[in-house]
């Protein structure tokens, strides 16, 4: 591992957490965040970096479109355990330990399947598309969690993320 790997790994370690605490609290839905777009930008930008400093194979991109395939299934589990209710005409949702322990095992198969399907042959793709990697994870997972909210009778179409997919 590759200090730049380190500071890849340290970041996304960081915003896990930060991710972990907020999917916890009891929150409103929203469309308005930006954090998953932001993720995914910081995430591209990492990547092409890792990209641009190697000679890389056919197995990177196996590797990285399987584990954005990955991340997708990992957002749409983690949305089915999460709870979306209404109070006063506003949705909520509050994921559970079942949440937590589900972003946490997300991170381990997208790091292991990288080394499974490209091993040593691209050192680094796992930590270096990880920030893209949580912002697609993240992303599934608030546009499911914001169709159910609009499908809950009582919320109102500005507070479920109806109104506009801006992030």
């Amino acid at each position: 591992m590759t200090a730049t790997d380190g500071v890849d790994l340290l970041i996304g370690l960081v915003v896990l957490a930060l991710v972990l605490f907020r999917q916890l609290q009891a929150r409103p839905v929203r469309d308005n965040t930006r954090l998953p777009l932001i993720l995914a930008i910081i995430g591209v930008v990492e990547l092409v970096q890792f990209l641009q400093h190697g000679h890389h194979g056919t197995g990177v991109v196996v590797a990285l479109a399987g584990s954005l395939v990955i991340a997708a299934v990992f957002g749409a589990l983690r949305a089915a355990t999460v709870q979306v209710w209404v109070d006063g005409g506003q949705a909520w949702r509050q994921g559970n330990w079942l949440t937590a322990a589900l972003w946490i095992v997300s991170l381990g198969v997208h790091l292991g399947y990288d080394y499974l399907v490209d091993g040593k042959n691209s050192a680094g793709l796992g930590t270096a598309s990880l920030l893209l990697y949580l912002g697609v994870t993240f992303t599934i997972q608030r546009l499911i969690l914001q169709a159910r909210a609009q499908r809950i009778p009582g919320a109102s179409p500005q507070s479920t993320g109806a109104r506009t997919a801006s992030w």
